[in-house]
């Protein structure tokens, strides 16, 4: 089944330094018929005026993931993380036992856009831990690129807590990329930008989702040329 959430039926609030567009329950958006997609939590997609962010706050037994689309967004942890993250980079931080972080715009002219998505881990009460890795954006064009994994090692592809791979690409209008799944797994997949048709059915534009079961050959068809992001998860 290939169950379509249209960009306009996520959750938005609109603060002033912070537009934030929210896929599952969060802050003060709460369905309880839309809290998880597997161990997905959170998936939210916030554009932060230049020279703002958010303060230290704290988080627990969750893997947290940031992906820059556009801008700059500047990270400082009770860990001794602290690094700046820009497009072509990831960023995984495991908040285990405990962990404080802020994140915030250091530019003074340029907003940020940046997708936030929460994982819940495949244990309680792990070691706070954050890496920050670069990716080959040349490499997902027409190809699924594996950014995070538990299941694929590599230098290039942060380590998360969870049995999950997290793919980004970049299709080109008419071209098709393919993804085969196993049984009793998941798929979700997110349109950051362009239009994509799945198995020459079900037409995903800018920002909407699908939340996918039971399918075991997914065609992805880009109707338009189109950036997007695709997560096997159990």
């Amino acid at each position: 089944m290939i169950q379509v959430y249209p960009a306009e039926s996520r959750f938005t609030a609109n603060h002033g330094w912070l537009k934030t567009s929210h896929s599952f329950s969060f802050a003060d958006y709460y369905d309880p018929n839309n809290l998880q997609f597997g161990p997905l939590r959170v998936l939210n997609d916030d554009f932060v005026a230049p020279d703002n962010g958010f303060g230290a706050h704290p988080h627990r037994d969750m893997e947290i993931v940031s992906i820059v689309l556009k801008g700059q967004l500047k990270h400082q942890d009770s860990t001794g993380g602290a690094e700046v993250l820009r497009p072509g980079e990831i960023q995984r931080m495991t908040a285990g036992t405990g962990v404080v972080h802020s994140e915030f715009n250091p530019s003074d002219t340029e907003e940020v856009n940046f997708l936030q998505l929460w994982f819940m881990p495949e244990a309680k009460g792990l070691a706070p831990s954050y890496e920050q890795k670069a990716y080959d954006q040349a490499a997902m064009k027409n190809k699924l690129l594996p950014v995070v994994s538990n299941r694929i090692k590599s230098d290039d592809i942060a380590f998360i807590h969870q049995d999950l791979t997290l793919y980004l690409s970049e299709v080109e209008a008419k071209q098709t990329v393919s993804f085969q799944q196993a049984a009793n797994r998941k798929i979700f997949l997110f349109v950051i930008e362009g239009e994509l048709m799945l198995n020459g059915q079900t037409r995903l534009t800018r920002r909407d989702s699908a939340r996918i079961t039971g399918v075991s050959d997914l065609k992805i068809e880009a109707k338009a040329d189109a950036h997007f992001m695709l997560i096997d998860l159990p």
